[in-house]
């Protein structure tokens, strides 16, 4: 099953991919996919992964992590000793430093593997994976906990919806005037939990619920 889920993964992020994302998908990933299997037992699906994920760095390169889980916010990287330690130069030692610097900057947590403890140790290495998977939950449901009565029943009515939803659905189910309504959305929206469609800074149109906002509710007291 992890074969065929990886092989089409990687396929449809291929095609969808351009410059030198589209390279480095097209070329030597088989410490990612390593990775990928050996964590799979216990996240069970590759949905919501993202194969060279693309970030800017602080100083204003790109750069890429091996895997990004985005109902974790975190990026998984395979590392070979002799790639990554024993052959280095002092110059990419630095890059290395730099980019761990730039992951945690967008608030992601950088989460290393070795080749040699994929291949030797993979219990551990999926030990490990379920103890970042705890300490994420844990930290969404304290987040979860202290959000307001409204903001909570708002991320409740949009995770029911398929489409974006407008203030007038949501005042309605919230039993609340539009304008009060606009303030729990934009709170919402500066807290990340939900994305704005349409509409401008101070104008909101319709918005939806964010992979941040999902992964909170789903693994906050109700999930």
């Amino acid at each position: 099953m992890f074969e065929d889920e990886f092989n089409e993964l990687l396929r449809k992020q291929q095609a969808e991919a351009r410059g030198q994302r589209k390279e480095k998908l097209e070329g030597d990933i088989a410490g990612t996919k390593k990775m990928l299997e050996v964590i799979y037992p216990v996240i069970e699906t590759l949905e919501g992964i993202v194969l060279e994920y693309e970030m800017v760095s602080l100083s204003g390169i790109k750069i890429y992590g091996d895997a990004f889980v985005r109902r974790l916010k975190s990026v998984l990287e395979e590392e070979h000793f002799i790639t990554h330690a024993e052959l280095v130069s002092r110059k990419r030692f630095s890059f290395e430093r730099a980019r761990a610097r730039s992951v945690a900057v967008f608030g992601y947590s950088y989460f290393p593997y070795g080749r040699d403890e994929l291949e030797q140790r993979p219990d551990e290495c999926r030990r490990d994976f379920r103890a970042l998977i705890h300490a994420k939950a844990t930290i969404a449901t304290d987040k979860y906990a202290n959000l307001s009565v409204l903001e909570r029943e708002a991320l409740r009515y949009a995770v029911m919806q398929i489409v974006p939803i407008d203030l007038s659905s949501l005042s309605g189910w919230l039993h609340l005037k539009r304008e009060t309504t606009s303030k729990v959305a934009k709170s919402l929206i500066a807290k990340g939990l939900f994305n704005q469609v349409g509409g401008g800074s101070r104008r909101i149109y319709d918005f939806e619920l964010s992979d941040y906002g999902r992964s909170l509710i789903q693994q906050g007291p109700t999930g």
